[in-house]
This record gives C-alpha cells, sequence and structure tokens, in this order.
C-alpha cells in the first residue's frame, strides 16, 4: 500500500512505454496522494551466469524521472563498481529488447555468411576470427552453426518486432534474422540427410540438448526441431546431454532413445550429431568412438572441431560454412 513514498522497479523485459502505464494505473486507483516513483533496471542475466553476470555486470540500465529514485538506484549498486547508464524510463524499456535482438542478428549474420562460405568453399570460422578482430564489432557472437534458441532471444525479437509495429515502423530486418535462424536447423538436417543418402532406419547420435552449455533449459533449443525432423524421416535417435536428458525425457517420451554418455550414444551410430557445445565434448576420446560407430560420420551443429583433425582419425566431417 502507498502510506510512505514507494520507488517501484520494473526488472523483467516489458515493452517500452508500461512504465508510464503502471504509473497511470497506480495514480487512477490509489487511495491517497502519497507520492511513488516507477523505475525501468532491466536485468542482463545470461542463463548459466546469473551469479557472476550479476556480481560483474558490463553495465547497469537505469530508467528513471527523478533525482530521487536516480539516487536510491545508485545507492542500491554502488557495491557493484559498474558503469551505469541513467536514462529515461522508455528508453531503459528499449535498451533490453535492442541488445537482445542486436546479438541475435550477429548470429544469424555469421550463419548467413557461413552459407556463403559452404557455396565458395571458405572457412566461416576464419571469416568471424578476422571480423571478430575489428574493434567496432568484436568476436563475441559470431559463432556459426544451427542457430539460438532459448526464452529470451526468440521472445524478444517477437516483441521488438510487435512493439515496432504498433509504434508505426516496420523492423523488417528482424524477420529475417529469425528466417536465417529457422533455416539453419533444416539445412543441418539438410546436410546430414546428403552424407547418409536417406535416414529412415539410421541410427543418429544426437550430442546436446539444451539450447546452450551449462544449463538443462531446451525453451526453443535447435535440437529439438532437428530431432523432430530426423524422426519424420524415419531416422532411430539416442541422445545424450550432461543436464538435459530428464527434460527432454518429457517432450520425446520414448520416441527416443537416451545414453547415460557420449560412448553409449555412439555405439553402431550411422551418425554423430553434436548439438551443443558442452565442453565434456571437446575432450572426447574420438579413437574409442570411432570404434563405436558403425559408420564414423560427424555432423557438428557448432563447429567445434577442425576438420583436419577430425579427418585425420578416419571420420567423414560435416561442417557449417566449412
Amino acid at each position: 500500500s502507498l502510506n510512505s513514498y514507494k520507488l517501484i522497479v520494473e526488472k523483467s523485459t516489458v515493452p517500452v512505454q508500461t512504465g508510464f502505464k503502471v504509473k497511470e494505473t497506480i495514480i487512477r486507483f490509489r487511495k491517497n496522494n502519497t507520492s511513488f516513483d516507477i523505475a525501468s533496471n532491466p536485468e542482463f542475466l545470461r542463463e548459466g551466469k546469473a551469479l557472476y553476470d550479476f556480481f560483474y555486470p558490463a553495465r547497469i540500465v537505469i530508467g528513471v524521472e527523478s533525482k530521487r529514485a536516480e539516487k536510491i538506484l545508485k545507492e542500491i549498486y554502488a557495491p557493484l563498481k559498474a558503469k551505469i547508464v541513467v536514462t529515461d524510463i522508455n528508453t531503459a524499456e528499449l535498451i533490453k529488447h535492442a541488445s537482445n535482438s542486436f546479438l541475435a542478428t550477429k548470429i544469424s549474420f555469421m550463419n548467413a555468411v557461413a552459407r556463403i562460405c559452404d557455396l565458395a568453399g571458405a572457412d566461416v570460422k576464419k571469416v568471424s576470427e578476422a571480423v571478430g578482430l575489428d574493434p567496432r564489432i568484436g568476436g563475441d557472437f559470431l559463432n556459426a552453426g544451427i542457430g539460438w534458441g532459448g526464452s529470451c532471444f526468440p521472445k524478444d525479437l517477437e516483441a521488438f518486432r510487435y512493439i515496432s509495429k504498433k509504434l508505426g515502423y516496420d523492423f523488417s530486418l528482424l524477420e529475417e534474422v529469425k528466417r536465417i535462424n529457422n533455416e539453419q536447423k533444416i539445412y543441418f538436417v539438410e546436410k546430414v540427410k546428403e552424407s547418409l543418402w536417406i535416414l529412415k532406419d539410421k541410427k543418429i547420435a544426437v550430442l546436446g540438448l539444451s539450447f546452450k552449455p551449462d544449463t538443462d533449459d531446451l525453451r526453443n533449443a535447435p535440437s529439438l526441431d532437428i530431432i523432430e525432423s530426423f524422426l519424420q524421416e524415419g531416422a532411430k535417435i539416442v541422445a545424450y546431454d550432461p543436464q538435459a536428458n530428464k527434460e527432454a525425457k518429457k517432450i520425446f517420451g520414448k520416441r527416443i532413445n537416451f545414453a547415460k554418455d557420449a560412448y553409449e550414444a555412439a555405439k553402431s551410430a550411422d551418425c554423430l550429431c553434436l548439438l551443443t557445445e558442452w565442453k565434456e565434448f571437446k575432450n572426447l576420446d574420438f579413437i574409442r568412438i570411432k570404434k563405436l560407430m558403425r559408420v564414423p560420420i560427424i555432423a557438428d551443429g557448432r563447429n567445434m572441431f577442425e576438420r583436419k583433425d577430425v579427418e585425420k582419425l578416419g571420420f567423414t566431417y560435416i561442417g557449417i560454412g566449412r
């Protein structure tokens, strides 16, 4: 209740102008003239690294209307000694959408470049390395692969597009970012199919189910659509993820089998698909893997390995843009 001054802070990602709507609602229904402030303070926490990101933030964004609200929030965050960006509420609300949409755009851009690299016989990893060394661009979020997923990028991209249209601007670039991302999953399946000729009754080992490492989150994970495509083609799937097996069982049930580790998944497999870049996959004994597989094909959906290193061991290597 508003019996004394209150500072009401938005932390969740919300459409721009939400703060003003909250303010109008409170003014309409409050029973006295006690003062209050609305502020926007979007969070930029990465799943799996939330504590680190909270204590060592790259920036703290504060959207306020009064010096009083600004002072309170600055005092709260003072111990973190981070760069604080002070702005108005609308701008603060928009920053989160713009930030996530731009990161998704970087990934989709490099995935489009990867398609060109495949056609031209070039290596997208070297392209992204050189591009990322430009300080105006930076090397983060330039890894080509099967695309982005999770709960934030898809939601924020859709919300930003919707907000833009509602305000009278068609932000069509975001639709293209989404299209490229969706096509990467189809492209990966087609590359595997091209190597195996037909997928019916082929055993495919899937390593990695979560949308990124260090989490069991399967929301919008590229692996889900890829596995569904394999199943529609009649393939038999054995999957392993260090954390997400339990969640995946809720989705797929008995339609796919689950392994206790990568080696069990690889047994008698016609293709090994790497869909999440877990650290443990980088240290696999590939000589052992090759002996276990029926056909030694590796489809590297995250470009974790170098073609020459894998082919030297006797594998057929399928990468993205390489």
